[in-house]
């Protein structure tokens, strides 16, 4: 079957947009049990070309002090069922991106979600609490050194002193810190075996139809009722005029993205010779500037010797 490719921010934010399959995404990919979902209205997309300290002025190509960030942003409150059978609420941040350049807005972003608090119910009625954080990162690139295509990073509390495990969890330390998954896209690959593996699947970079990469056929059996619905999100997509539009833009932004990166490495490698030739020449004219000295010199010494000389001629 023909889908859209949902590396592109246009697509993916079809498949987080729909509760059902934003649901089914995270519990999947994290394994927590996910009772209810909701989305919080700051859905945030960002892609500009701006300079890395944040000032505002003229883009020119032989500049090192200028970035293209694209990423793309989902906030969601979860009630998540613990295997205790306890229930409670979580604040869950979706980011994608294909640059690795967009690492310190990751952690900007983050530090905003800390921030985020909603109302939970307690013994004397509902309070304003800060809620524990999760983060989710799809990544476009390969991390260095790790290649696993799922990663999840998460907590250990341990008690220094026994150099034991603490079990127990605690309110505080929960909203202070925080569980991580990371899904290095280019590292899917492959039959999928299990449902995180399928989920995966649908991400891969492969058995595209078209050069922009934007339309690829999917042929994996499919058994989960979720993953069909996903799948038929995608397939919506590959078939709508609209959001065919808006991948091939991308696609055309991404090319002149690439265009730009290579006029600027050629025109710092041209202003490379350049300045190696003026060296060369300031070099040339340094020992230029040495033999006429020398020239000079030698000049000096012939004349005192004709003066000499004729002096000698004269008296005789």
């Amino acid at each position: 079957m023909l889908i859209a490719n949902p590396i592109y921010d246009t697509v993916f934010k079809r498949l987080m947009e729909n509760k059902r399959s934003a649901k089914f995404f995270i519990q999947t990919l994290t394994g927590e049990q996910i009772e209810d979902i909701a989305m919080v209205p700051q859905e945030y997309t960002y892609r500009a070309r701006v300079k890395k300290d944040n000032s505002k002025k003229e883009v020119t190509a032989g500049s090192d002090e200028w970035e293209i960030l694209s990423l793309i942003r989902f906030d969601f409150v979860a009630t998540i069922r613990t295997d205790n059978g306890e229930y409670k609420k979580v604040f869950i941040e979706i980011q994608k991106t294909n640059k690795p350049t967009n690492l310190m807005r990751f952690r900007t972003y983050l530090g905003e979600q800390y921030k985020q608090t909603d109302m939970i119910e307690v013994a004397s009625g509902k309070v304003e609490k800060a809620l524990p954080v999760i983060s989710i990162y799809l990544l476009g690139f390969k991390l260095i050194n790790i290649k696993a295509a799922a990663i999840k990073v998460c907590r250990t509390y341990i008690d220094l002193i026994d150099k034991t495990e603490i079990k127990q969890r605690n309110k505080l330390i929960e909203s202070l810190t925080h569980d991580g998954y990371f899904v290095q896209i280019p590292y899917i690959t492959g039959k999928p075996r299990t449902l995180l593996e399928s989920l995966l699947s649908i991400f891969e970079q492969k058995f595209f139809i078209d050069e922009k990469n934007t339309l690829k056929e999917y042929e994996y059996p499919i058994e989960d009722e979720n993953l069909k619905m996903m799948v038929d999100i995608l397939q919506h997509a590959a078939s709508d005029k609209k959001t065919r539009r808006e991948m091939e833009e991308s696609w055309w932004a991404e090319e002149d993205e690439k265009e730009y990166e290579r006029t600027r490495k050629e025109l710092q490698e041209t202003n490379k010779i350049i300045e190696e030739k003026d060296k060369e020449i300031e070099e040339t004219n340094k020992i230029i500037g040495e033999k006429d000295k020398e020239i000079e010199e030698k000049d000096k010494q012939i004349a005192i010797l004709k003066s000499q000389l004729e002096k000698q001629t004269k008296y005789y």
